[in-house]
């Protein structure tokens, strides 16, 4: 068994408390390094001691969590976010497919992502490589613009991508499969409704229960054969009626945003 050395970092005392006998009670490869009430302190352990899992909390008095993020990268250390302080921070945190629990935590919620930690930190235990995740968060976090990049996690790994590389996304039961400017495909174990929610919604809107595509690949619509929308790269994809007119007025925003006319 992996043992996890983690910290706790938030200010409040009964969350601190909770969350260490949580863990304490339900993930025994977790062994508890130190307990931090402030960015400052938490620093302060990193510096001293070798961590492999941050539970960190976002709204602090001293200090924003993710002013902690540059040290947990240098450490190589995991981190998953402990609050929904902030929604912009929530979906780019969403969109690099880093792990968040929602306060009051759910006992299965945190043995999940317990689990996802381990596996993650087993397979690149012998990489020297910093998690790009976290460099991405922090620049989406910097700049506070619209989500630019995903983490897409497949198989064994993730896959960096580009939004603009995306033509559209297609369900596949509780699976959500991409379709990339390259070609590629690929199969994330996540409903499609997540995505629609992470996604700059200026760029891509979801047509069919069973699609979002992303506008700047969309090349013609009509409705010879029911209403289609005909992709750069060759594909027709159905809009179904109750999204039509949705689906027009996101087209005359677009192309107003654009510079079209």
């Amino acid at each position: 068994m992996t043992v996890l050395k983690a910290i706790i970092v938030d200010d409040e005392e009964f969350a601190r408390s909770s969350l260490f006998f949580l863990l304490q009670q339900n993930c025994p490869d977790v062994e508890i390094t130190g307990i931090a009430r402030s960015v400052a302190e938490a620093k302060d352990i990193l510096a001293h001691h070798s961590i492999d899992l941050i539970f960190l909390d976002i709204a602090m008095p001293g200090g924003n969590g993710f002013e902690l993020i540059p040290d947990a990268q240098l450490h190589n250390a995991a981190v998953i976010f402990t609050t929904a302080y902030d929604q912009y921070a929530l979906k780019a945190i969403k969109a690099n497919a880093l792990d968040y629990l929602l306060k009051p935590i759910d006992i299965d919620e945190l043995k999940t992502a317990v689990e996802k930690v381990a596996l993650h930190t087993k397979l690149h235990q012998a990489s020297d490589n910093k998690d790009e995740r976290i460099t991405n968060l922090a620049s989406s976090l910097s700049n506070r613009n619209e989500i630019r990049k995903l983490t897409l996690p497949y198989g064994q790994g993730f896959k960096m991508v580009d939004i603009d590389d995306i033509i559209y996304i297609e369900a596949d039961s509780n699976y959500s499969v991409f379709h990339l400017s390259n070609h590629d495909k690929i199969t994330v174990s996540k409903v499609l409704r997540e995505f629609e929610e992470i996604l700059p919604s200026e760029q891509f809107v979801r047509i069919h229960k069973s699609s979002i595509i992303n506008l700047n690949h969309l090349k013609e619509y009509n409705s010879k054969n029911g209403l289609q929308a005909y992709l750069k790269n060759g594909q027709s994809i159905n809009v179904s009626r109750r999204r039509a007119s949705d689906f027009f007025e996101r087209i005359k925003h677009f192309t107003k945003s654009n510079g079209e006319h």
